[in-house]
């Protein structure tokens, strides 16, 4: 089977069907193995869920993209596919190794510079123009470099902590993959758009087993997350560097706002918790309850329905981002700024005020409405 024997069309959807195909047959087996090996997810005071649960289903997405796109795209054409594919390994092993016997954040750390660093520096995935913001276009290597690194870290590390409730982390990465993946094939990318492709197919699978299933539920685990964030933060910067000489109906001058945009709910949400933290001097990692899909599960919504509440959310972005798209950078992130922190404010206003109300009907000995 070769590749030049499929249309463009088919071998996105084939890429798809094949990554959807192996993650939802993986996984069934993933889960039987962590329950006999104990490598489950165990319920702790902060935790949103209650029973022991598997980890691990980042095995099954990992496995399902990376097969499918090997299977059906031109790898020549992406001369930096084997520092992508070193660079991932290393990301996948650092997630396999926390979720199963834990990693220090010095080394989990680390290994993400090293493996952002890789394809960088070798695979030349660098940031080289910042589209007009401050009036500034070409940048240096040494200034890309950093704004690479820090692209790549910071996407990585907002996908990890946004894997808080039942499909949301699966459900942000199919939304950007999806967007990022269809900008590619409208503007000739194909094989960046079988390797988007893929990775919507394997997480769908996984999406069914985390969101739905009762027999078999699992967690993506860090093996998964930093998977995806790290994939994502690479097609992020391939947006932004194609975007360049891109002219006619599909091009995006304001690239960079458009990509924030795409990623908006987990960027703003952990820059947000970050700021808070630091604000109320505790370190910006240190644990809490604090995210936005916390508030949501406050007000009394269900993780399906959080995560359904941010999905649509993360479309009304998309949509404002592409609409937009060729505002001047600096104007468009205005706009998204804006909208966030306003819809932020309103979620937690509104779950301060439950929390608050509650408390006071309890504290009158009456039965809290929905408490039932």
């Amino acid at each position: 089977m070769r590749y030049f024997i499929f249309t463009d069309n088919l071998r996105v959807i084939l890429s798809f069907s094949l990554a959807l195909f192996i993650s939802s047959v993986l996984i069934p087996s993933i889960i039987d193995i962590a329950r006999a090996k104990s490598y489950v997810d165990i319920p702790s005071a902060r935790a949103s869920h209650r029973n022991s649960t598997p980890t691990l289903g980042g095995i099954a997405i990992f496995i399902g993209s990376v097969i499918a796109f090997l299977m059906f795209a031109n790898v020549g054409v992406i001369t930096s596919l084997q520092y992508i594919i070193a660079s991932i390994l290393i990301i996948f092993f650092i997630g396999f190794k926390d979720d199963l016997t834990g990693i220090s954040p010095y080394k989990k750390f680390w290994g993400q510079v090293i493996a952002a660093l890789i394809v960088i520096e070798f695979g030349t995935l660098i940031l080289t123009n910042l589209h007009g913001l401050f009036n500034i276009y070409v940048i240096t290597y040494n200034f890309g470099l950093v704004l690479s690194l820090l692209t790549i870290i910071g996407v990585t590390n907002c996908f990890n902590l946004a894997d808080g409730i039942d499909g949301l982390a699966a459900s942000l990465s199919i939304l950007a993959c999806s967007a990022f993946g269809t900008w590619f094939y409208l503007t000739g990318q194909v094989e960046w758009a079988i390797l988007a492709a893929g990775i919507v197919g394997a997480t769908l699978g996984f999406l069914y087993f985390n969101l739905f299933s009762q027999k078999n539920k699992i967690f993506m685990g860090d093996t998964g997350s930093l998977f995806l964030g790290f994939i994502i933060s690479i097609l992020a910067i391939k947006f932004n560097e194609c975007s360049i000489g891109i002219s006619g109906s599909y091009s995006v001058r304001a690239a960079p706002a458009v990509s924030i945009g795409i990623l908006i709910i987990p960027i703003f949400d952990t820059l947000r918790v970050f700021a808070t933290r630091i604000i109320k001097n505790r370190p910006p990692f240190s644990p809490d309850k604090t995210h936005i899909h916390h508030y949501l599960l406050e007000v009394g919504f269900s993780h399906r329905m959080a995560t359904l509440i941010l999905t649509l959310t993360g479309i009304f972005f998309i949509g404002i981002s592409f609409l937009l798209k060729n505002l001047s950078v600096a104007w468009l992130l205005l706009i998204l700024a804006g909208i966030a922190s306003l819809l932020s404010y309103v979620t937690i206003l509104f779950a301060i005020r439950h929390r608050r109300f509650k408390n006071n009907a309890e504290g009158e000995g009456g039965r809290f409405p929905g408490s039932e």
